[in-house]
C-alpha cells in the first residue's frame, strides 16, 4: 500500500508541474504586456526610463527561462506573485475570492449528487416502464443544456417572470439558489448516467438473485447489496466532476455577477494580469488533482479487491 500511495502522490505532483509549465508557456506567448497596459497610460505621465524600471522591478526584463525558474521557486514557497493591476499580492486576491467559489462548487456538487441519486434509484424501483424510461432520459436532457443558457433562463423565469428571487441585492443565501441550480444540473447528468448503468449491471450479478431468493424485498436488495457495488464506478466520475466544478463555477459566477474566481479571472484576462491567471490555473489544477488523488486513495478502502491487488503489486515489485 505504501508503494501505491507514493505512486499516486508522484503522479499528482507530476500533473501539477505540467499544469504550471504549460500555463506559464501559454501566458508568455500571449500578445500584449500587462506592465505596458498599466504604466504606458498617458495619464500616468511615465517616461520610457521609468517604465523600464517598472519592468525590472517586476522581473520582466530577464530571459523567459529565468522568469520560469523564479516563478516556480516562488510557487513552491507559497508566493504566488504580485498583481500588476490590483497592486496587491495574488494571495490576498485569492483569499477573498476563492472561498465564495469553493462554497458555490460544494453546494452545486451536493445538489447534483442528490438529483443523480434520486433519478438513479427511482428509475430502478419504479414498475412503470414508461416512467422509468422517462427518468433515464432526463440525464441526456440535462447534459445537453449549456450552462450559460440555463443561468439566463433561470433568471428570466424566477426573477423577472415569477419575481421570487430578486436580481438586485438578493441576500447572501437567496442569491445562491439559482447559481447552485445552474451548476448542479449539467453535473448531475453524468453522475446519474453512470449510476443507472452501474445499478443495472450489478442487479444481474448472482448474489442479487440469491438475496431475492431469500425473501429480501426489491428496495432492500437495492440499498443493502446493489448500492455499495454500484457506487464504486460513480465515485471515479464524481471525483473528476468535482475537480471540474471549480472551472465550471467561473462561468456561473460571470452570468450571475457573483464575487469569486469568475470575476477575478475575467478582470485578469482583460488586463492580461499574468500572475493572477497563473495562480488561478494552478489553484484549479490543485483542486482537480487533489480530489482525484483522494478518490484514488479511498478506492482500495471501499473495494477490498483493489486493496489486495495493490498489496500484491507492491510485494511483486519488492521481490523483483
Amino acid at each position: 500500500m505504501s508503494r501505491y500511495v507514493s505512486g499516486r502522490f508522484g503522479q499528482a505532483l507530476l500533473v501539477l508541474w505540467a499544469a504550471f509549465t504549460v500555463s506559464f508557456i501559454l501566458l508568455q506567448v500571449l500578445p500584449g504586456d500587462a506592465i505596458l497596459i498599466k504604466f504606458q497610460n498617458p495619464d500616468m505621465g511615465l517616461s520610457p526610463a521609468q517604465i523600464a524600471d517598472m519592468r525590472a522591478a517586476y522581473g520582466a526584463d530577464v530571459p523567459v527561462w529565468q522568469q520560469y525558474l523564479h516563478t516556480l521557486g516562488n510557487f513552491l514557497h507559497g508566493d504566488l506573485g504580485y498583481s500588476i493591476q490590483a497592486g496587491v499580492p495574488v494571495t490576498e486576491l485569492l483569499s477573498s475570492n476563492f472561498p465564495p467559489t469553493l462554497r458555490l462548487a460544494l453546494m452545486g456538487f451536493a445538489l447534483a449528487a442528490v438529483v443523480a441519486f434520486a433519478l438513479a434509484f427511482l428509475s430502478s424501483l419504479l414498475h412503470f416502464g414508461w416512467l422509468k424510461n422517462a427518468l433515464q432520459a432526463v440525464p441526456s436532457l440535462f447534459i445537453s443544456i449549456p450552462t450559460f443558457w440555463l443561468g439566463i433562463a433561470l433568471i428570466q423565469f424566477f426573477s423577472f417572470h415569477l419575481r421570487w428571487i430578486p436580481v438586485i441585492n438578493p441576500g447572501e443565501w437567496v442569491g445562491l439558489i439559482l447559481p447552485v441550480i445552474t451548476l448542479a444540473v449539467p453535473i448531475s447528468a453524468p453522475l446519474a448516467q453512470i449510476l443507472i448503468r452501474s445499478i443495472d449491471q450489478v442487479q444481474t450479478q448472482p448474489f442479487v438473485a440469491v438475496a431475492r431468493a431469500k425473501g429480501a424485498s426489491r428496495s432492500g436488495v437495492l440499498w443493502r447489496h446493489v448500492a455499495r457495488n454500484a457506487l464504486l464506478p460513480t465515485l471515479t466520475i464524481a471525483g473528476l466532476l468535482f475537480g471540474e466544478l471549480i472551472a465550471g463555477a467561473l462561468i456561473t459566477e460571470t452570468v450571475f455577477g457573483l464575487n469569486g474566481l469568475g470575476q477575478l479571472t475575467q478582470q485578469a484576462v482583460n488586463n492580461q494580469d499574468v500572475a493572477v491567471l497563473q495562480a488561478i490555473v494552478v489553484i484549479s489544477a490543485t483542486a482537480f488533482v487533489g480530489i482525484n488523488l483522494l478518490v484514488d486513495l479511498l478506492y482500495p478502502l471501499l473495494d477490498p479487491r483493489l486493496k489486495a491487488s495493490a498489496s500484491k503489486n507492491s510485494r511483486g515489485g519488492a521481490t523483483a
